[in-house]
């Protein structure tokens, strides 16, 4: 078995950027290990970077570090462009990027902390969990 295909969903990259002593923060701090590979699309880069953008000083971060963050997660992950709707599938209209990215990418998890926004993924062969969970089925394999 493979590493683990996952999309982080923003919630809990702004989560990892708010506390260093949570599973977001454990998660974010582990990309590029070869543990798991994470997939981002163009939509969803831009989501990151308007977020946070938005919460930049709450998180007291300058616009560099907000570039630096962005180049990072962009360099390390594998990027695929959407050709494909799957709408409407979910409750809430801009979590649609998301569930679209893990198909495209045939990934097996979307990270969030909103697992409820992804009640019927499961159809798709997708799973919802919370970093906390992930990092647990990491320690497993």
């Amino acid at each position: 078995m493979g590493v683990p295909d996952i999309v982080i969903d923003t919630n809990v990259v702004i989560a990892a950027l708010r506390s260093k002593r949570g599973a977001s923060y454990k998660l974010l701090s582990q990309v590029g290990t070869q543990k798991f590979e994470i997939h981002d699309s163009v939509p969803l880069i831009l989501e990151y970077e308007d977020v946070i953008q938005r919460y930049r000083t709450e998180l007291g971060l300058s616009q560099d570090d907000v570039s630096d963050l962005i180049d990072a997660l962009c360099s390390l992950a594998h990027h695929h462009d959407i050709y494909f709707l799957w709408r409407p599938s979910l409750s809430d209209p801009n979590d649609e990027m998301i569930l679209e990215l893990a198909v495209s990418a045939q990934c097996k998890y979307i990270v969030t902390h909103n697992i409820n926004d992804f009640k019927g993924i499961e159809k798709f062969g997708i799973e919802a969990i919370t970093p906390g969970v992930f990092l647990t089925i990491l320690d497993e394999v």
